[in-house]
């Protein structure tokens, strides 16, 4: 009965689209279209919404995340990191929407259907562009903090022997990065598929409930936050010196943190 059940269980099944010898995912490249819109009516709605009397309540929202995201570059980078705290909302945002597609109920036939719109951080195409992106360019800020052979000298810090580890480890931030989202946001949507696959019809409602609030609100939540932690991790890395007798700009005063209508600027 079991083995029978499971049978029924889909992995990585797709309506896709075939274009210039492609294969791309409807469903996936739909969610991430919709995601990007809701993102850009809120950045949007914001802005208007910005005032220096008595600020809306989303106008809060906005500035208490700055206000977080500020201290991560903070502590990760030093007063230059400034500079990336609207990637750092904006990823943050990005994820955090891209993750909670999963509560809209938009399968056509509940149960035995997909999603219209599902959670497009659950396919590894999305977390592996995100991931590159930020990896590419923290490179390109530690080839500009670092100059040509400070660049390529770090990697054998502290010794000349790790520099082999030292260059593996720098190709498999991307993969790390891909996976610890995507592995997540993944495994919890295959997890429902299993309990309401698996379990009577009368239990699998309340469940349903529980588990996407528990999976899909909380963990996808504390993913954006990972995810836009470890950017502002390598972004620190990739701007630290390594020589003794430079002086990092992380010991000067920090600066305040950004306003709300300076992050949408």
């Amino acid at each position: 009965m079991l083995f029978a059940a499971a049978k029924t269980i889909s992995v990585g099944e797709h309506p896709y689209w075939h274009l210039a010898g492609l294969t791309i995912d409807e469903d996936i490249v739909l969610g991430t279209l919709l995601a990007a819109a809701i993102f850009l009516g809120l950045g949007f709605w914001m802005r208007k919404k910005l005032t220096d009397g008595v600020p809306s309540k989303i106008q809060i929202v906005w500035e208490v995340l700055t206000e977080q995201v500020s201290e991560l570059a903070d502590s990760a980078i030093g007063p230059q990191g400034r500079r990336f705290v609207p990637v750092g909302v904006t990823l943050f945002l990005f994820i955090l929407i891209s993750n909670w597609l999963d509560f809209l109920p938009t399968a056509l036939r509940p149960g035995q259907s997909g999603d219209i719109f599902p959670a497009p951080t659950s396919d590894v195409n999305l977390p592996l562009a995100m991931a590159l992106f930020v990896i590419v360019w923290a490179h390109v800020e530690s080839f500009r903090a670092r100059g040509f052979r400070g660049y390529f000298r770090h990697y054998a810090q502290p010794f000349k022997a790790l520099a082999p580890i030292n260059v593996i480890e720098e190709i498999t931030k991307p993969i790390t990065l891909t996976f610890r989202l995507f592995g997540n946001i993944f495994s919890g949507g295959l997890m429902l598929v299993v309990m309401l696959t698996l379990l009577p019809i009368y239990v699998t409602p309340p469940l349903e409930i529980v588990w996407k609030f528990f999976d899909t609100g909380l963990l996808g939540t504390i993913q954006a936050f990972i995810f836009t932690l470890l950017t502002m991790l390598y972004f620190g890395f990739a701007m630290s010196h390594d020589e003794p007798n430079e002086v990092h700009e992380a010991h000067e005063p920090a600066a305040p943190a950004p306003l709300a209508h300076e992050v949408l600027q």
